[in-house]
């Protein structure tokens, strides 16, 4: 790509959503026809990240800032948690269903049983979602609860080529009594 085409790259679209909703596998799994960067792998090359490992703390201004000054390594695909938050054309926040949230954390043996009872309860009262929406980001929304990482994949490709008019957000985890039943239980 030359110089002058590299400086006009847009902004990236962010893959985010609460910790286990698949933003990781899906992001592999495009990584070979898109340009993907993971939130903190990316801030560790820009030197606006500290710690090591999955605990990373990003200076999410600092990144910003990095990104301007350096358009020809925006990528197409910013994955992460805080993704959304960070300048971006649009989020396409991937969605689980909270007591398939929890086992998929437990599965992963990712956080302790508080940590994946906080990240259930994110998920069921829709804060990667709102948060998105309160920057009035263009949202698309892909529950993944059901679906396996590769036709969740092909929905976001789709998204990234096509860019198409955003949907109203129709998850409402809360309307199932399931989940706020769940979402009452001691963390175990």
């Amino acid at each position: 790509m030359d110089a002058a085409r590299q400086a006009d790259r847009p902004r990236p679209i962010a893959l985010t959503g609460t910790p286990g909703t698949g933003k990781s596998r899906v992001a592999r799994s495009l990584g070979a026809r898109w340009r993907v960067s993971e939130v903190g792998d990316l801030a560790r090359s820009a030197h606006t990240a500290r710690g090591a490992g999955r605990a990373v703390e990003v200076d999410l201004r600092g990144l910003d800032r990095w990104l301007d000054r350096h358009p020809a390594e925006r990528p197409d695909l910013l994955v992460g948690h805080l993704a959304h938050l960070l300048d971006v054309d649009g989020a396409i926040v991937l969605r689980c269903r909270p007591t398939e949230l929890r086992r998929r954390l437990a599965r992963a043996r990712r956080g302790g049983p508080r940590d994946r009872q906080a990240n259930a309860i994110a998920e069921a009262v829709d804060l990667v979602l709102r948060e998105s929406l309160d920057r009035r980001l263009r949202v698309w929304e892909i529950d993944t609860t059901h679906r396996p990482p590769d036709q969740v994949a092909r929905a976001v490709e789709r998204i990234l080529r096509d860019r198409p008019t955003p949907a109203r957000p129709r998850v409402d985890w809360l309307a199932d009594p399931e989940v706020t039943a769940h979402l009452l239980d001691r963390p175990s």
